[in-house]
């Protein structure tokens, strides 16, 4: 499902406009954004929590040869189900 096709289920679910839809969604999308950039954690009853890990600097090499190179220490999102999302995807 792409951006489209979800505003489509919003529109649909809900019974706004596509506009409407649309707005809501890329509001709901970068208020996540910006609560993630902030370090905050979110938790979302029923669906999960997203949240900003840490990821240590080490050491990398490339598979054809054995040049090693540093990669950087770096923040990444991180998505954890809940227990009611991952029992409706495997009923």
């Amino acid at each position: 499902m792409n951006k489209n096709e979800l505003i489509d289920r919003v529109s649909d679910y809900t019974g706004m406009k596509k506009k409407e839809a649309s707005l809501a969604t890329m509001a709901v999308f970068a208020c996540i954004a910006d609560a993630l950039a902030q370090g905050e954690k979110i938790t979302i009853s029923g669906f999960g929590v997203m949240e900003v890990r840490h990821r240590a600097a080490r050491k990398g090499h490339l598979p054809t040869g054995k040049q090693e190179f540093d990669i950087p220490a770096m923040k990444i999102p991180v998505f954890r189900p809940s227990k009611q999302l991952k029992e409706k995807i495997n009923t």
